[in-house]
């Protein structure tokens, strides 16, 4: 852990709250992704990067260095929040919600951004739940593997030969789909 963020951790759990916002420009970028990446829609990952944010600086008196890094805390709160989420929600949702109105984002680059994210979706899902977690936490969100270790209850070691054994298992399954591409062209 680097000084700021030390001193800001103090800081937050000797009452001095707004040396919170050290710790969210921090993180903010790697946890939004981290959530992002498990809901696919913008503003899903918006609320539930917030509401990490709002439970971690609730909880921060509850941060032991002795336990392990602020990091793995922090995505420990927004994993589960993740779950929460999935937990109580419902496929509903507003078809203005859905289609971005009146937002000025590129439709176009998101659309391609969605489109690479699905295929990337298509192969990471094949994998076991442990090799999926494995895999974004190391490429996602490029924790080390000592992080992950901790964040899942895992050895170094053990993270190490399963974040191998994913990608020899997606090689696999990308190398069948050009094959299989390649006969249907024939």
């Amino acid at each position: 852990m680097d000084t700021n963020q030390t001193e800001a951790i103090s800081a937050c759990q000797r009452g001095e709250l707004e040396k919170f916002a050290i710790l969210y420009e921090m993180f903010v970028d790697k946890i939004y992704r981290f959530i992002y990446y498990k809901t696919m829609h913008t503003e899903t990952a918006e609320d539930l990067t917030s509401q990490t944010f709002m439970k971690a600086l609730e909880k921060i008196n509850t941060y032991d260095s002795e336990k392990g890094l602020f990091a793995t805390w922090l995505y420990q709160i927004a994993r589960n929040t993740v779950i929460d989420h999935y937990r109580n929600s419902y496929p509903e949702e507003d078809l203005v919600d859905a289609w971005h109105l009146g937002d000025k984002t590129d439709l176009v680059a998101e659309f391609d951004n969605r489109e690479l994210l699905l295929k990337v979706q298509k192969y990471i899902n094949k994998l076991q739940p442990e090799q999926r977690e494995v895999v974004l936490l190391r490429l996602w969100d490029n924790l080390p593997y000592q992080e992950i270790a901790s964040l899942l209850g895992k050895t170094e070691a053990s993270c190490k030969m399963i974040f191998s054994r994913a990608l020899i298992k997606m090689q696999d399954e990308i190398i069948l789909l050009l094959f299989a591409l390649i006969i249907n062209y024939l």
